[in-house]
């Protein structure tokens, strides 16, 4: 991509640590920044107006899910996963091939993509590179991911090796797929590496093509999955394939080195992370954002995150404590509610128990994000992530 078409601008960095601002058709996303996610074209049982004001600047939705449920076609005829879900601001959609690997309930994997057995009603489909591709381009997302392989944890080096060349060339043909929907012509006309192909086309501009790296835990895997899709001189660059079942002294060690591997000037985005240990580590290392089902999935569970650690409210400790989560939090559930009252919705199974955790619970990560940025800025990071981090698992 040329310098004058850059959608990320690195603002400033403290360390490794980065500052930065991605453009996009629907808005500016500052980051770091972590993306609430919206798997079937909502986030869980908060509206869209409620995630925007405890704010989220970016959500993601789930290829997966939304073709299975209600169809990307359907999407395509309410006018996009915009005006659908009724929210304004930047969206990114994956590619779904964490979906096929992870909740199909049978999968075959071929060069052509992935046979997949339909968890809803049973029913077996092709989700290839292509139809990734034709998916998110009917859903409308701002920044859309390449269809990769997402290795379990653990895997065997030849099986991990084979993946990461059939990743690469499935990226070969969403970009292909990407620039016949975008009318591009090619440019370029030499091959890359010798895993890549040769003539390519720029992205269209609307929505923005992201590569994955994969890798599993071998360094040196994930170091030659970097240099093959970094030659595509895409807009942005997730890491894959962490946070699968690994120790996390693991995913830790092999995370040290992601980051670097990838280009300086592109966005780099870690999948599928949502604790704060693993969201300051992962800025510390470069990473710019970051998603996880996390803070609404505790929310469900009773559980709030808070500066002083997670709080379980479905302890009885808790049925006459009429405080707030957190004194210092400026959500609606901290301004309004306690903690006695929160639990006795979790315990009576009210679903706005649930809401009002969720919301707390992403302001809460959002916020931290925030606090990072601020940090970054000032060349406070590390003191920022040590303070942060101690309170929050030593309270």
């Amino acid at each position: 991509m040329k310098k004058d078409d850059a959608c990320f601008e690195l603002v400033c960095a403290d360390g490794r640590a980065r500052r930065g601002r991605l453009t996009t058709a629907h808005g500016v996303v500052e980051t770091p920044v972590f993306m609430p996610v919206g798997t079937a074209a909502t986030v869980k049982g908060v509206k869209p107006e409620d995630v925007r004001a405890l704010g989220a600047q970016i959500l993601l939705a789930n290829t997966y899910h939304l073709y299975l449920r209600p169809g990307h076609e359907t999407v395509a005829k309410a006018g996009g996963l915009h005006r659908f879900m009724h929210w304004d601001g930047p969206i990114l959609t994956d590619s779904g091939g964490f979906q096929v690997f992870s909740l199909a309930g049978i999968n075959q994997i071929r060069e052509e993509g992935v046979t997949f057995q339909s968890h809803i009603d049973g029913s077996r489909h092709l989700l290839s590179p292509e139809k990734s591709m034709e998916i998110q381009h009917a859903l409308g997302a701002d920044v859309i991911m390449a269809f990769d392989e997402c290795v379990p944890y653990p895997a065997e080096r030849a099986y991990v090796e084979a993946s990461v060349g059939r990743t690469t060339r499935w990226l070969e043909r969403c970009l292909a797929a990407h620039r016949r929907a975008a009318g591009c012509r090619p440019y370029g006309g030499e091959a890359h590496t010798k895993n890549v192909g040769a003539a390519f086309c720029r992205p269209n501009p609307r929505q923005l093509l992201f590569g994955i790296q994969q890798g599993g835990m071998f360094k040196d895997l994930r170091r030659l999955s970097s240099e093959q899709i970094a030659a595509f001189d895409l807009p942005g660059y997730a890491i894959g394939g962490l946070s699968v079942g690994e120790p996390k002294e693991v995913l830790f060690d092999v995370l040290d080195d992601c980051a670097d591997m990838l280009p300086k000037e592109k966005p780099r985005y870690l999948m599928g992370v949502g604790t704060p240990d693993i969201l300051l580590e992962g800025v510390a290392r470069g990473v710019d954002m970051f998603d996880c089902v996390l803070p609404t999935r505790e929310a469900r569970h009773g559980r709030a995150m808070t500066r002083d650690g997670s709080v379980n409210l479905r302890n009885a400790k808790y049925a006459e404590d009429f405080a707030p989560l957190d004194e210092a939090c400026g959500c609606e559930t901290c301004r309004h509610y306690s903690k006695a009252y929160l639990r006795h919705l979790i315990q009576s199974k009210e679903m706005l128990g649930a809401t009002l955790l969720s919301i707390h619970n992403l302001h809460f990560l959002t916020d931290l994000m925030a606090g990072a940025r601020a940090a970054i800025e000032a060349g406070a990071f590390e003191r920022f992530k040590r303070d942060a981090l101690d309170r929050y698992y030593l309270a």
